[in-house]
């Protein structure tokens, strides 16, 4: 047996590393290399907000500096903050020009609150009638020529909708063990070269940066076609792509979140949320996902250890699924700017998201649907 789970181990980790779009490289880049338009298109940058009173000044002030050359106005829509958020927008409107700051109406019942304020912000900006819309979350900040980037690439390759995954933060202990294996699982999941190739039906975004065009949304019936959605950003880009349109999904280098994780259970709330809904609340796929981690993630090195205990001949073969893990990791680690030690971390953060994994289906099967952002999820 121990020798079956040894060969298993490691034909999995060289399917992985060779067979699966090579989901761990980085190399879907925004590159600024696309040329630019004739015609710069009109663009209305959207920002829905709920008590982001820390950051939505500095969110506000990236967005109004930059150095796009076309027609190009900000709406935040403040979703019912209960804190001081609607009073920062304000201030920022006062120091910048073209932000408009337009409150939400109370949430209505089938909606997720993110779809909502988005809703009314797209509301406000259909008025100037423009060829794009600009989601970005209030906790990001984007470099200057982002958005003219975004633009040129989406002409340039005549994409529907362009998402980008920005940089998290990765400074402190839970943020460099969880964060790279949150970006390493989420490629697994959503290989980029898969995503945007055209004949593939994988479909995925990151819902903190979307450039979309306003007759892709309209194809496929609005915002309001995925209104409930909590893990709305891949169901967006599913909705997008089903409807024969190309999407694109890459890696930011000048967009960044300001949101910190620094405390476990941040990051434990960000994930449960939405975890079993990732599974479509299926028992059965929760039991495949929690055996794949173990098997893919946690049995390599395990194996290593008992053949080397035993005197088996396995050591080897399981050592290089180890190497293979190790490596696959190493882009990750590198991206996010940490030391090269934590590439050896995987296999504990896959503990800790299997473990998140399975206190979202408790949650659900309890009837507990948690809060996000002071709101009670339904």
């Amino acid at each position: 047996m121990l020798t079956f789970l040894t060969a298993l181990s490691l034909v999995i980790w060289l399917a992985l590393t060779f067979g699966w779009q090579r989901f761990w490289l980085r190399d879907q880049m925004l590159d600024g290399d696309a040329p630019p338009p004739t015609v710069w298109p009109r663009v209305v940058a959207v920002v829905p907000a709920r008590n982001e009173e820390e950051t939505i000044e500095r969110c506000l002030a990236s967005l109004a500096n930059q150095d796009y050359p076309g027609p190009f106005s900000i709406i935040i829509s403040n979703d019912s903050s209960t804190d001081g958020t609607e009073a920062a927008a304000l201030r920022a409107a006062g120091h910048f020009d073209g932000i408009n700051v337009v409150n939400a109406a109370p949430l209505e019942a089938g909606w997720a609150g993110k779809m909502w304020a988005l809703s009314q912000g797209i509301e406000q900006g259909r008025q100037s009638s423009p060829d794009y819309y600009w989601f970005s979350d209030a906790d990001i900040v984007h470099g200057p020529s982002v958005l003219s980037q975004l633009v040129a690439k989406s002409e340039a390759d005549r994409l529907a909708m362009t998402s980008l995954m920005v940089k998290l933060r990765c400074r402190q202990f839970w943020e460099k063990l969880l964060v790279p294996a949150f970006l390493y699982f989420f490629t697994l999941l959503y290989p980029f070269r898969a995503v945007n190739d055209p004949s593939s039906s994988i479909a995925g975004a990151a819902g903190g940066c979307v450039l979309l065009r306003r007759g892709a949304l309209e194809a496929i019936g609005g915002i309001e076609a995925i209104k409930g959605a909590v893990i709305d950003d891949c169901t967006l880009a599913r909705a997008v792509k089903v409807s024969g349109r190309r999407i694109w999904l890459g890696f930011a280098g000048q967009s960044r979140s300001l949101r910190s994780y620094g405390k476990l259970g941040d990051f434990w709330q960000m994930v449960t949320r939405s975890a079993y809904v990732q599974l479509n609340f299926s028992p059965v796929l929760l039991f495949g996902t929690t055996l794949g981690l173990a098997m893919t993630f946690l049995a390599p090195p395990a194996l290593v250890l008992s053949a080397l205990a035993l005197q088996t001949p396995g050591a080897l073969w399981a050592g290089l699924a180890c190497l293979l893990l190790v490596i696959t990791y190493v882009p990750t680690t590198n991206y996010c700017g940490i030391s090269l030690p934590w590439s050896l971390t995987l296999p504990l953060a896959a503990v800790l998201f299997g473990a998140m994994t399975l206190h979202s289906a408790l949650q659900h099967h309890v009837g507990k649907a948690g809060t996000w952002r002071g709101r009670d999820l339904h």
